[in-house]
């Protein structure tokens, strides 16, 4: 489709009579929401018989609208907010955080300021310390590595440019350290093994990443397994991973690519819930089990401090509700 060029002159034809400008113009102007469309009115540029007019306004038919500008919002900013952070390791280049469950890592970059830009890591951030490093853009300052929304554990924060770029340095040559703990479906084959396969968007669900698909990126994953779970609602694994690259899912998506998805990972494959098979069980061992997020977390890192080459390795336990869930397969056998 060609770009449009502004300024746009729209007729509005008799059959519009008694339709609201702001659902018109919606339907005239390619990929531009109702919300968007309204802050261009809020915004006076647009302009029905040459003057600003309300989206409310119903037309008559036969007028003459003109739209003199891009309908694109102002770059969003992310805003400081009051919310609490578990801080494992603070000094003055560099923080790191037990991220929780739930919390996203910053807004994307198509939200507006009622929908997602709030409630973030970043917002976080910016209410606790003020200042961060803006080597990533104004909406993710200070982020120098990404969790997925439904993984907890530790991320690092760059509290200026200068740690920033040098952190971004060791984690571009994989000189940082991570593991992550999962619990994942079935039994592997073996104790241990390496997985190398490339990792791309799916091309037919978005919001998936694939070992399938052609030309992905790069991905390699070490997995230990450090204890089979034999349950009254299946077999589970509990894995230690460490991922020499970063890839977006790569652990979920590498796990679910031989048979063993991430409990509570619906994108890729496990159940919603788990249900109670036929083995025998305590009393009182529910018929379903539910978990309302991924079980996994980004236990430890390790990695050098960006001005003093100082080596730092922390550590972040399973939160509360993995522990009470991993506890609650574990006796749901007699």
């Amino acid at each position: 489709m060609p770009a449009i060029s502004y300024p746009l002159n729209i007729a509005v034809p008799p059959e519009a009579e008694g339709q609201r400008l702001d659902q018109f113009l919606v339907s005239q102007i390619p990929d531009v929401s109702r919300s968007r469309v309204q802050q261009m009115l809020a915004g006076e540029i647009v302009l029905v018989d040459g003057k600003a007019a309300k989206s409310s306004l119903k037309l008559r038919g036969g007028e003459q609208i003109t739209v003199l500008g891009n309908p694109q919002p102002p770059p969003l900013h992310a805003i400081a907010e009051e919310i609490a952070l578990d801080i494992i390791y603070e000094d003055d280049d560099l923080a790191v955080v037990n991220k929780p469950a739930g919390m996203m890592v910053h807004a994307g970059a198509g939200a507006t300021d009622d929908e997602r830009n709030r409630g973030t890591l970043v917002n976080a951030l910016l209410h606790r310390f003020r200042q961060l490093s803006d080597v990533g853009g104004e909406l993710r300052p200070g982020i120098v590595h990404r969790l997925d929304k439904e993984t907890s554990g530790l991320i690092v924060v760059a509290k200026n440019d200068v740690a920033h770029r040098k952190l971004g340095t060791q984690f571009s040559k994989r000189e940082v350290k991570k593991r992550y703990v999962a619990l994942v479906h079935g039994w592997p084959e073996k104790d241990r093994g390496t997985i190398n396969l490339p990792i791309s968007r799916d091309a037919v669900r978005r919001t998936r990443m694939t070992t399938k698909g052609s030309g992905g990126r790069s991905a390699l994953s070490h997995y230990e397994v450090r204890e089979r779970v034999g349950s009254a609602f299946g077999k589970f694994a509990l894995v230690d991973v460490r991922i020499e690259t970063g890839r977006t899912h790569q652990i979920r998506v590498h796990m679910a690519s031989f048979g063993h998805p991430v409990v509570g990972d619906s994108l890729y494959g496990a159940p919603k819930e788990l249900k109670r098979g036929t083995v025998k069980a305590p009393p009182g061992t529910p018929a379903v089990l539910t978990l309302g997020r991924n079980f996994l977390h980004a236990a430890a890192v390790e990695f050098k401090q960006p001005r003093t080459g100082e080596s730092l390795s922390l550590e972040a336990p399973l939160p509360g509700e993995l522990t009470k869930f991993l506890d609650r397969l574990r006796a749901s056998v007699l």
